[in-house]
């Protein structure tokens, strides 16, 4: 019996020992800093590792995380510059960088801090019109940034950026941009219609410049063929005439192109006309050659002598 109650006085002794000797061991994790009060005053700040404190004069009174963390920031009414309240939050990214003035610069750093970021962004709320605030959040989440860190720098605090999250509008300006998001399109709409319609004028118009520049460029082409033809064949003609039986040639064809013609004018007419000897057909021959011989005649000695007068000597 009195082994049995040695032993248990034994381990309790032990676990007392452990106890009192766990009171004097800190360990702190990774990303985390201890702040120890000795006496009631600050006495040192422990970062991550193995540490020995004096249990009963030493205590650890905060403890804080070195991790970038983030704080929600309620919605808030705003008033813009050209007096439209809106509905704005956000949210925060921070880090803590100096325990000891995060522990002693503030009573509620969280609350200190949201707090300080909503006063900010209604003020720079106020520096813009409504639509730069919708145009401009980069700007909007520059410069609140700037003014929380500049004022949270005594907490030990480092307010790495600010984002705006939603922006609400009054129910009615939601109207009335709706409405002026309509006639947008609606301009839109018409511009690309008139722009259509003038393109399409423009090359229907071009399109029959070019057609009346190609149709008259092969007019004149067929102008130039038909008249080199035409030059061709008369010299063709003509060498024909001057070679021997050329004249009488002529004459004959003249002559079946007559009766051809009074022909013609006796199926397609109501009217015929009939010449005194059309019965006559070698008689009209030799009117034709004679005819014929006689301007082959003139002709020639117009084009022999040019600068005299035919018929003068």
């Amino acid at each position: 019996m009195f082994e049995s109650m040695g032993l248990a006085i034994i381990v309790g002794a032990a676990v007392l020992l452990l106890l009192f000797l766990k009171s004097f061991i800190r360990i702190v994790p990774q990303n985390e800093a201890f702040v120890v009060e000795r006496l009631g005053k600050y006495s040192r700040t422990l970062l991550a590792g193995f540490h020995i404190t004096i249990p009963v004069i030493e205590r650890v009174a905060y403890r804080h995380s070195l991790k970038e963390y983030a704080v929600d920031v309620a919605s808030q009414q705003a008033i813009t510059r050209d007096n439209v309240a809106l509905g704005i939050d956000g949210v925060l990214y921070l880090k803590i960088m100096d325990p000891k003035a995060a522990s002693y610069g503030v009573e509620n750093l969280q609350f200190a801090i949201t707090q300080l970021a909503q006063t900010s962004m209604r003020a720079e709320i106020g520096k813009l019109s409504l639509d730069d605030t919708f145009e401009s959040r980069e700007n909007i989440n520059a410069h609140v940034t700037r003014a929380i860190d500049e004022a949270s720098e005594v907490w030990g605090t480092k307010v790495l950026r600010y984002e705006v999250k939603d922006i609400t509008p009054p129910a009615t300006i939601l109207e009335e941009m709706e409405k002026q998001m309509g006639a947008e399109r609606e301009r839109r709409v018409q511009v690309t219609t008139s722009e259509g319609y003038r393109q399409s004028q423009i090359n229907r118009a071009q399109g029959d410049r070019e057609a009346q520049i190609l149709r008259a460029q092969g007019t004149a082409e067929a102008l130039t063929i038909e008249a080199t033809a035409r030059g061709e064949a008369i010299r063709t003609i003509s060498a024909a005439i001057n070679t021997e039986g050329g004249s009488a040639a002529v004459a004959q064809q003249l002559a079946e192109q007559y009766v051809a013609a009074f022909e013609k004018l006796a199926r397609e007419g109501t009217i015929a006309l009939i010449p005194g000897d059309g019965n006559d057909v070698a008689g009209m021959v030799a009117k034709a050659y004679t005819a014929f011989d006689a301007l082959k005649d003139k002709v020639d000695r117009t084009g022999a002598s040019p600068g005299t007068t035919p018929g003068v000597s």
